[in-house]
């Protein structure tokens, strides 16, 4: 979900070319793989399957994607959530039940044959388990990308090798990462193209949204930003009834957030949750080394074992490996 701060960014943000994002891309992983889940789907909504009837969606985003990652020069990291705050386990419970109430709407819709309804009801209802997680870091293995199991929240691991110097930018749908102090966020790289959204089809580019430019632009200071964040509600509050991002960005700026704070939600303290994003658990052990993918194992997993089309396998790691006429894959790893 991330946080809604959307209204008072969207001047600061703008689009931004392929030919302009070569280098280290840390990506949020969990947020990925919601994505892949959510978009890669059969026209009422159904996930890709295997004929046992496991869901390979992930598997088909990963491929192509990084794919194309690579062949325009970007060098993907994907880092995963570790252990989640105590303070962010309502949030999760919450979305475990919207989910849960999507799925049952979308078997609904498919049993009066609403395709449309049944396709935007399974968007919402894309789960990332146990599953999911192991065997796309497998695939990125054999692709040769590393992955990075973060102490806790992967979007503060992946701001934390960036503002390093370790990664060139944090790739990410949310704008939570802002809040983590990510020097430089880049949208729509996992989901670019034409895409289905509120029933019309629309072409999303990427689009790159620079921290400094943000507070500059609002004349705010990072902490401000995170107060903001926690007036309207984000991962890990619920924020305060009636207060949007306009209404936030004037009353942290007027100096009210602890008067408002007081008076509106005595009962809770926001400290804790300001604290973790100005001072998140990260860690710079890490290993960044890129592989050329291994085409034999990629084949095996995917198309032995989860029976994708060997054609459109080949197809893809050929693109990886026929980078620039003769090149050899060694040269951009």
């Amino acid at each position: 979900m991330g946080v809604a701060l959307r209204d008072i960014i969207i001047e600061y943000k703008g689009p931004v070319a392929w030919e302009a994002l070569p280098g280290v891309a840390a990506v949020d992983a969990h947020n990925a793989l919601y994505q892949f889940l959510s978009i890669i789907r059969q026209p009422d909504g159904t996930p890709l399957m295997d004929k046992k009837g496991r869901v390979t969606s992930h598997l088909s985003g990963i491929l192509f994607r990084n794919a194309n990652f690579l062949d325009k020069g970007v060098r993907p990291v994907y880092v995963f959530d570790g252990p989640p705050p105590d303070f962010k386990q309502k949030t999760i419970e919450e979305r475990r039940s919207i989910r849960e109430l999507a799925g049952e709407r979308m078997k609904e819709a498919l049993l009066r044959g609403d395709t449309e309804e049944a396709y935007k009801q399974a968007r919402s209802s894309s789960r990332v388990d146990r599953d999911i997680i192991e065997t796309s870091k497998k695939l990125l293995g054999l692709m040769g990308i590393p992955c990075i199991e973060a102490p806790s929240e992967g979007e503060a691991q992946a701001a934390h090798m960036v503002m390093q110097g370790n990664a060139s930018y944090v790739v990410s749908q949310d704008y939570d990462t802002l809040l983590f102090g990510v020097p430089l966020l880049v949208r729509n790289l996992t989901i670019s193209g034409k895409r289905k959204i509120h029933g019309r089809s629309v072409t999303l580019n990427p689009e790159r949204v620079t921290l400094a430019d943000v507070l500059k632009g609002l004349d705010i200071t990072r902490g401000q930003l995170v107060q903001i964040a926690v007036l309207i509600g984000n991962d890990f509050n619920p924020g305060v009834k009636g207060i949007g991002p306009k209404t936030g960005l004037k009353l942290v700026k007027e100096g009210k957030f602890e008067k408002t704070m007081l008076e509106r939600e005595p009962d809770f303290d926001p400290g804790p949750v300001m604290d973790f994003f100005l001072h998140p658990p990260v860690t710079s052990e890490y290993d960044l080394a890129w592989h050329p993918p291994d085409a034999v194992q990629i084949e095996e997993m995917l198309c032995g074992e989860y029976d994708f089309s060997i054609e459109r396998v080949r197809k893809a790691l050929e693109g990886i490996a026929g980078k620039a006429g003769q090149k050899t894959l060694d040269r951009w790893f």
